[in-house]
């Protein structure tokens, strides 16, 4: 079996911040294509999906780990789920509850058959094609998966979009406690945490962009968008100056996304 070094980031406080800054701006850049550009859910999603598959190829291709090959994965697959879940939604008219119930199964239809194949379901440190294969469709289900959970909190709750949010906000704190003072399982607690980051990302990306009369703040999805492109972008460059600046292990392993 094909094996490398390792090739994802090490999950640290500054992944989960480029996490949000980059499923927020999938959910803007996702509707910008979609609705702002008048392309559509179903021809959006193809084009998406195919942007998704070639930033794959180049990464399953490399040999070792770069960030911003990385982080160009999440961000398709960000975009991705955010038109494949509208279209679901939307336009196969399948609903919010039903679609979130349809994608969370394919979810653990990867899951399973990871666990299965793999023996494992390490995100630490994947140096396998076939487990990397395994961990890209997992995100884009979860991406998917999260921005149906998203529309569900902001639309059909009644929560709005800030009120959606702040829901996800706090789960995703109390997930953060839960990996910090108890001893749950780390690989289940990380996916939750990777899904629930989707959802705030679509909520929060929902309030910047909406206009005032439908809760949002009207910032519009270009505006959005590049403004979270540069902070994405940003938090990037600070990493690689991070770990050009400290030479120590620690931070030629945060870089390499290894754990020392």
């Amino acid at each position: 079996m094909h094996s490398t070094a390792n090739k994802v980031a090490h999950v640290t406080l500054a992944f989960w911040v480029m996490k949000i800054c980059a499923t927020t701006l999938g959910e803007t850049a996702g509707d910008l294509l979609a609705q702002t550009m008048h392309v559509g859910y179903a021809v959006s999603s193809l084009i998406l999906i195919g942007l998704f598959l070639v930033t794959l190829i180049f990464q399953l291709a490399s040999k070792k780990f770069h960030p911003i090959l990385y982080w160009a994965v999440i961000l398709s697959t960000s975009t991705a789920g955010t038109t494949m879940s509208d279209f679901l939604d939307r336009t196969a008219d399948l609903g919010y509850a039903t679609g979130s119930l349809l994608i969370v199964s394919a979810l653990a239809v990867v899951l399973i058959t990871w666990r299965i194949v793999e023996g494992n379901l390490r995100v630490d440190n994947i140096r396998s094609r076939r487990a990397e294969t395994f961990y890209w469709v997992a995100i884009l289900c979860s991406n998917t998966l999260g921005t149906a959970l998203g529309d569900y909190l902001a639309d059909d709750s009644g929560l709005g979009f800030l009120g959606g949010a702040l829901l996800i906000g706090g789960l995703i704190a109390a997930t953060a406690v839960a990996y910090r003072f108890t001893k749950l399982n780390r690989v289940v607690l990380f996916w939750i945490a990777f899904v629930l980051t989707r959802p705030f990302g679509a909520t929060f990306g929902d309030l910047l962009t909406k206009p005032h009369d439908h809760g949002g703040l009207n910032f519009g999805t270009l505006g959005s968008s590049a403004v979270l492109m540069a902070i994405l972008v940003i938090v990037i460059g600070l990493t690689y100056y991070r770990a050009g600046a400290a030479e120590t292990p620690a931070a030629r392993a945060e870089l390499e996304g290894v754990t020392p």
